[in-house]
């Protein structure tokens, strides 16, 4: 699986309405609002880059309210589960 992370600034006064659209996109795993810069960051979970570009430009582009994307593709995830399963490798009942 391929996670994008989707940057979205979002006319005034709009953002619950479009994270309430986007939610209903398929391929968008989670969306959420933010402080700072921008307004909104969507997390899609999909196959491929291909599905991405689709999903940015044919349904979240288009969604009334939003002034600009920025678009970033995550190419290692970090889990504080993973790892701590990693340290307790070879000890019985972990630390």
């Amino acid at each position: 699986m391929l996670t994008a992370l989707c940057f979205l600034q979002v006319k005034s006064g709009h953002i619950n309405e479009v994270g309430e659209a986007l939610t209903r996109v398929p391929g968008v795993a989670t969306v959420y609002s933010v402080t700072g810069k921008i307004d909104l960051v969507v997390i899609i979970t999909v196959k491929d880059h291909d599905e991405v570009a689709r999903i940015v430009n044919d349904k979240i582009g288009i969604v009334p309210g939003i002034v600009s994307t920025e678009t970033h593709i995550a190419f290692k995830t970090y889990l504080k589960e993973d790892i701590e399963a990693g340290f307790s490798i070879g000890t019985e009942g972990g630390f």
